[in-house]
């Protein structure tokens, strides 16, 4: 099994989305991420880009539930505060009835 490396950022709140989605995890795959670093005068944290194929038989209700709301849910991550999250345009659904969702959000170490 091929792993993509992400930092612990980007891990928890890939753990996070999942949570939300309320489906087994092997029925959402990851099938990019990206992370840079970002900082300002104050405060140092990154940037994600995070591509995901929900599959499953509802994959359209579980990607609802992990995008509905999302701007404005709280999300528990160590050390970590999410101070932006939206989706990067609409989800797309495909001919085998999976939803492509890409999320892009901003992490600040507390």
């Amino acid at each position: 099994m091929n792993r993509i490396a992400m930092s612990a950022a980007a891990a928890g709140l890939l753990r996070a989305l999942i949570a939300r989605a309320a489906v087994p995890r092997d029925r959402i795959l990851l099938t990019a991420v990206r992370s840079t670093d970002w900082q300002s005068l104050t405060l140092i944290g990154e940037r994600h880009r995070i591509e995901l194929r929900v599959t499953s038989p509802d994959a359209a209700a579980a990607a609802e539930r992990m995008c509905g709301g999302l701007e404005n849910a709280e999300f528990r991550i160590p050390r970590q505060i999410v101070a932006d999250i939206a989706l990067a345009g609409e989800p797309s659904h495909a001919n085998d009835g999976s939803v492509c969702i890409t999320i892009e959000a901003l992490t600040v170490e507390e």
